[in-house]
Parts: C-alpha cells; sequence; structure tokens
C-alpha cells in the first residue's frame, strides 16, 4: 500500500533521528581552523603576519597584545582598524590575541598587568574577538609557586566579571600540572577563565597529555597549540593523531593554533607550510592538505 503524508513523513523522520545518521550529519559542523602565533612566523604585534600567514595558506594568526605605546597597539583604534583591513584583504582571520607580555613582567606581581588585561578585554569586544592567552613563563612562572597562584586567582577573580559581561575568555597558558589548574579555575569560579592548552609544554614536563585534556574537558580549554620543540609536526614524540582522537571525544573542533615546529636549515615559511599540511591530513578543515 502507498504511504500517506504523515506516514512519510514520520518514517523520514525517525531515519534522520537514527543513531547511524546522526554522526554523518553532525560531522559537517566538526571542522578545525589552523592559525599560528605571529610570533612565531616572525612578525611578533606586526601586521605584516597577516600576509606571511596568506603565504603559508593558514586560516588565521594569534595576535600579541602588549603594553601601551608599543608597536601596533590595539587599543588605538586606527590600529584595529589596519588590523580588520589586513585580515579582509587577506582573508586570514584574527584567531585570538595573546599576552606574551606577561613572561616579562609578570600578572602574578606586577600591579600594571590587572589594567592591562583590562584594557585587553575592552578590546577583544571592540574586535569582536573571544579568547586572550595569558602567559606565565619566564618571570612569569607560577609553578610551585602557591604564593604566586593564589595571587594570580585573587586578580582573575577581580577580572573574571568584566570578561563575562563583554563575553571573553582569558586562557591561562603555564606549565601547571591539570590539578593546578582546575584549582586556579576552581578557585575563580568564572566561565570566563580556562586553560589555554599547549600539548608541547604539557608533554615535555613529563604529564599525561591525553589524560590532562580529557580532564580538563571542552569546556575549560579555550583554545589550543599544536607545538613541537625542533621538529616539524608529526616527526617528534608526540602522538597528534591521538590527540585528534581525544579532542574529537571531548567535542573541541575549533582553532589549532600552530607554534614553534621548525627545524635548522629551512624558512619558517617553509616549516609552516609542511605544519599546516600535516594537521589538515590528520584534521578535518574547510581547506585541504
Amino acid at each position: 500500500m502507498p504511504l500517506t503524508r504523515r506516514e512519510m513523513l514520520t518514517s523520514v523522520g525517525g531515519l534522520l533521528a537514527s543513531s547511524s545518521l546522526r554522526p554523518l550529519l553532525a560531522d559537517q559542523n566538526r571542522l578545525y581552523k589552523i592559525g599560528a602565533c605571529d610570533w612565531s612566523i616572525g612578525a611578533r604585534q606586526d601586521i605584516r603576519a597577516f600576509e606571511v600567514a596568506k603565504e603559508i595558506g593558514l586560516d588565521g594568526v594569534q595576535v600579541s597584545f602588549g603594553e601601551p605605546g608599543g608597536s601596533y597597539d590595539l587599543r588605538d583604534q586606527k590600529v584595529r582598524q589596519q588590523y580588520a583591513e589586513a585580515a579582509a584583504k587577506t582573508g586570514v582571520e584574527i584567531a585570538s590575541l595573546a599576552m606574551g607580555v606577561l613572561n616579562n613582567i609578570p600578572f602574578s606581581s606586577d600591579p600594571r598587568t590587572v589594567e592591562w588585561v583590562s584594557d585587553c578585554i575592552d578590546v577583544m569586544a571592540a574586535m569582536g574577538q573571544k579568547i586572550v592567552l595569558l602567559a606565565f613563563f619566564g618571570k612569569g612562572d607560577i609553578k610551585g609557586k602557591r604564593d604566586l597562584q593564589d595571587e594570580v586567582i585573587r586578580r582573575l577573580k577581580q577580572l573574571a566579571p568584566k570578561a563575562e559581561e563583554k563575553q571573553v575568555i582569558l586562557g591561562v597558558e603555564s606549565t601547571l600540572n591539570v590539578d593546578d589548574h582546575l584549582r586556579i579555575l576552581d578557585g575563580v569560579g568564572s566561565p570566563a577563565v580556562q586553560v589555554y592548552y599547549d600539548v608541547a609544554n604539557m608533554h615535555y614536563a613529563g604529564y599525561d597529555i591525553f589524560a590532562e585534556l580529557r580532564r580538563l574537558g571542552r569546556e575549560r580549554i579555550c583554545q589550543i597549540h599544536m607545538k613541537e620543540y625542533n621538529h616539524l609536526l608529526g616527526q617528534g614524540p608526540i602522538d597528534f593523531l591521538k590527540i585528534r582522537d581525544v579532542l574529537g571525544e571531548i567535542g573541541y573542533y575549533d582553532w589549532l593554533i600552530i607554534e614553534a615546529a621548525t627545524v635548522k636549515g629551512r624558512s619558517v615559511v617553509d616549516c609552516y607550510r609542511d605544519n599546516q599540511k600535516f594537521l589538515r591530513s590528520l584534521f578535518p578543515t574547510a581547506k585541504t592538505a
């Protein structure tokens, strides 16, 4: 007997809801974008980063945000306009901002830095950006320093309400293990403070990066550095195939930002062309490898 219209719609709806089709339909939205830090491609806090990124074949760049008065200071609306024009001209997006300046002028101890992060929150809102990396390396390192970690919690709690209001995320990047990272996040108690996860920093610190990614989960990882030391991506000890599987497991489908991963005797552009092609060979992206 021919199906009635109601029976046909019911049948089609059942098929679309079936477990075998749900992953297929969802995969259309499970695409990654590949970017690089502006400092890694030789253009720290420099608008040239967009042209270099285009030459490499990247989708975006992570842009540096420094102290007031520096070159290409994004606090200046005219500079922000230059960045917007460069992005439009090259087709290269701004993936996020990064405050590497905090490696030399520590967020945990220098009172100026709270104002600088507050400035960055305003800038992100003006630029339509969602994420800034807060760096805790070098002079800003807080590993094993509980008193400094407590001060970081206090300062982030001070900034979190503004970040929530502006709908932006402050990403903590450090060499802390997952327990210490979670202690900071729980201490602040705001969805506006998350972890900026760097796979190489954590791997070489001796942590189980796959277990850490699972424990943090998608809701506490704002963005990820795909990184290696003295190797191109995929040619060192880090298992990027397993990273791909774990990111899919926790539901992270977002920017993958390349850092470091260069070798002697080859230009940065050549190294990063290979790096982005390698990532595209593993991770589904709108572009092909």
